[in-house]
């Protein structure tokens, strides 16, 4: 009688252990459906987003890579958060381990593009590569090139001048050999309420826009970036905890 007690009991422990389990994975997979419905969101909102952004994603391939990895991986997480929730609530284990084995693949592939993201951050995004960029591609305020027009709306929506300043415009660009005339392009000095006349800012004598974008870009999207790192931690622990409650319930089940 005591041996069939203590069976029973252990029995009843272990189906309580499977429950919790069942109900722990659940919620985790539900955050991982929410995860993936915010990626898809940031995704679709960079590519469409009316003020400029679509156009400098364009215009660098890292930024281009960067947004479509994200929308491949919402879009995954997406439907991997649905398919767990299922896979938890039914108990299926073809549908646990198919599970588990995909989401492993997502949590390598999102290691790995930050680990990319941190070693090519030097490489791709600092003020020296776009200084360079700037003085080969810019032409104009006029200019019909997709670089020129993304870089006017930039100093237009950050109300900023070249991306350290003015003086990037100097007699090496392609902006000084193009417009001989003129020291600074015109987006850098549009400006309500000016205090001098456009031709005197045109030559040089005062920009009115003074700050470099680099600057203002990144003073713009500074707590963003610290919010998307912070988030990309959760993420990446709430699957870990996931495939690990995944895998428990896979041997669980009877």
């Amino acid at each position: 009688m005591g041996q069939g007690e203590a069976s029973a009991r252990g029995t009843s422990m272990e189906g309580d252990c499977l429950i919790c389990i069942k109900y722990l994975m659940f919620i985790f997979n539900f955050f991982i459906f929410l995860g993936g419905s915010f990626l898809l969101g940031v995704g679709i909102w960079v590519l469409v987003d009316p003020t400029g952004f679509r156009e400098i994603v364009a215009a660098n391939p890292l930024l281009f890579t960067g947004v479509y990895t994200i929308l491949i991986l919402g879009g995954m997480l997406f439907l991997l958060g649905f398919l767990g929730c299922c896979g938890a609530i039914r108990e299926n284990k073809c549908l646990l381990l198919f599970f588990f084995m995909l989401i492993l693949i997502i949590f390598l592939a999102e290691l790995a593009v930050a680990i990319l993201a941190f070693i090519f951050r030097e490489h791709q995004l600092t003020r020296d590569y776009f200084t360079k960029e700037l003085k080969v591609h810019y032409h104009g305020t006029n200019s019909t090139d997709v670089f020129t027009s993304t870089w006017n709306a930039i100093m237009t929506t950050f109300d900023c001048c070249g991306v350290n300043s003015a003086e990037d415009f100097d007699d090496q660009s392609l902006f000084r050999r193009l417009n001989p005339s003129r020291l600074v392009p015109e987006v850098c000095c549009q400006r309500k309420n000016l205090m001098m006349s456009k031709e005197e800012c045109l030559k040089g004598i005062m920009p009115i826009r003074i700050k470099g974008c680099y600057s203002a870009v990144v003073d713009y999207f500074e707590t963003y970036i610290y919010m998307a790192g912070a988030l990309a931690i959760v993420v990446l622990t709430v699957e870990l905890f996931a495939m690990v409650f995944a895998m428990c319930l896979f041997r669980g089940i009877q």
